[in-house]
């Protein structure tokens, strides 16, 4: 058996002190998370688990769902847009066309999050250009209010999350064989029927993993629904924010991090039990 060069163990090192600064923060925050608030000091006192009781307060139970009606709302509109988009770059016949669709998809990950989210402030304000554009060309009399609204965040969100999906399901489209596609149109099959029946569920695989990778993304998503949201629009991690940043009260702030982990990865355990079926339809 032929061994493997000494130095390729270097390059787990990266990787690994990552892991471990990881689960540090981890051990750190479940440690805080247990702890009793002191009013007025950075200090924690002695060992409760009030903090997660507290949890259960109506501000916060809302904080959770809408957190999650956020997220789902995401990634079904990311899904909308991304598919026809990642359909189109697979298929294009021309690689200058496949190049300019990858570009225009992929753009917002090169701009910071809080760049990204000015432009949408500029966008979506009152006086802004979609407001704008609606009132001047005769659809609304009345400026539509975006700002601070569960609406303005989830459109923000889409175009945060769009490259991703995007991405992940130009991966699984790029792996589905055409002879499949030839084959049912041979069949009679017309080519809107052979995508429903053929090119959609074999695309399964990538629709699952751009979902769900949305999903958890969104859900620990935070400047932009402070940003967008202005307070008003209530998530997991402004309120972790305001708890920790504004009212110092970091125990709080910790119990409700370790809360809004556990939620997701039951959400997404949740999720994937559900859509197994759906994976094992797109096997190949």
């Amino acid at each position: 058996m032929q061994q493997k060069p000494r130095f390729v163990y270097w390059f787990l090192l990266p990787s690994t002190l990552t892991a471990f600064g990881l689960i540090c923060a981890m051990l750190a925050i479940l440690q805080y998370s247990v702890r009793s608030y002191i009013p007025g000091s950075l200090e924690v006192g002695e060992f409760t688990l009030a903090n997660f009781h507290a949890l259960l307060r109506p501000l916060y139970a809302s904080a959770f769902l809408e957190t999650v009606v956020l997220s789902l709302y995401t990634a079904i509109f990311t899904l909308l847009i991304g598919y026809p988009l990642a359909y189109a770059m697979i298929r294009a016949q021309r690689a200058w066309c496949r190049s300019l669709i990858l570009i225009v998809a992929i753009t917002p990950l090169f701009l910071g999050e809080v760049v990204r989210t000015y432009s949408w402030i500029i966008v979506l304000g009152s006086n802004g250009f979609l407001n704008s554009v609606l009132m001047g060309l005769g659809i609304i009399e009345r400026p539509l209010r975006l700002m601070f609204t569960q609406l303005g965040v989830v459109i923000a969100l889409v175009h945060v999350t769009l490259p991703i999906m995007v991405l992940m399901l130009a991966a699984g489209l790029s792996h589905i064989d055409r002879a499949y596609e030839r084959a049912a149109i041979s069949l009679g099959a017309g080519p809107v029927r052979a995508f429903m029946t053929v090119t959609l569920p074999l695309s399964m695989p990538g629709i699952i993993a751009g979902t769900m990778t949305s999903f958890a993304w969104t859900f620990s998503a935070f400047a932009t629904p402070q940003l967008i949201g202005g307070g008003r629009v209530n998530t997991i991690s402004t309120m972790v924010y305001q708890l920790g940043f504004s009212s110092l009260n970091l125990p709080f702030a910790a119990s409700l991090s370790v809360a809004g982990l556990v939620l997701t990865m039951v959400v997404l355990w949740l999720a994937k039990r559900l859509t197994n079926s759906l994976e094992r339809i797109g096997g190949h």
